[in-house]
């Protein structure tokens, strides 16, 4: 049996160009190979911390670590404070805003019925790591 732990501040922040999030990549970080998940935080109310994205095949679990959220997923507005759990199924559009500051969210996804590959955003933002 192995065991790793670690917090979401001793993850290092990954700045994605394309949106800015301060990405925390919790899969590459523990080793994770069989499924994917990642983190982001928002520093303030209004910052963007899941980034305006489509869906079409990815099943993506949010849970909100600390802070709250507003989730908009198609045309349905979402308050979710700390503990809140959010599961959006494909397909469909999804963007969330903090709403309290120091807001971090942890983000578990897969394609259903297919096993687990590091997605090519994962790969290019880490600079070719793929662990």
């Amino acid at each position: 049996m192995s065991v790793k732990t670690t917090t979401i501040d001793d993850i290092p922040g990954v700045p994605t160009p394309d949106d800015g999030l301060d990405w925390r990549p919790v899969r590459e970080h523990l080793g994770i190979a069989g499924f994917g998940t990642n983190a982001y935080v928002a520093g303030q109310p209004g910052d963007l911390v899941i980034e305006d994205h489509d869906e079409d095949e990815f099943e993506e679990l949010y849970v909100v670590l600390r802070g709250a959220a507003r989730f908009l997923v198609d045309d349905e507005t979402i308050e979710a404070p700390a503990g809140t759990f959010v599961l959006v199924t494909p397909p469909s559009r999804r963007v969330a805003h903090a709403t309290a500051p120091d807001t971090a969210i942890l983000v578990i996804g897969a394609v259903p019925g297919k096993a687990f590959e590091v997605s090519e955003w994962e790969t290019r933002y880490l600079g070719g790591s793929a662990a």
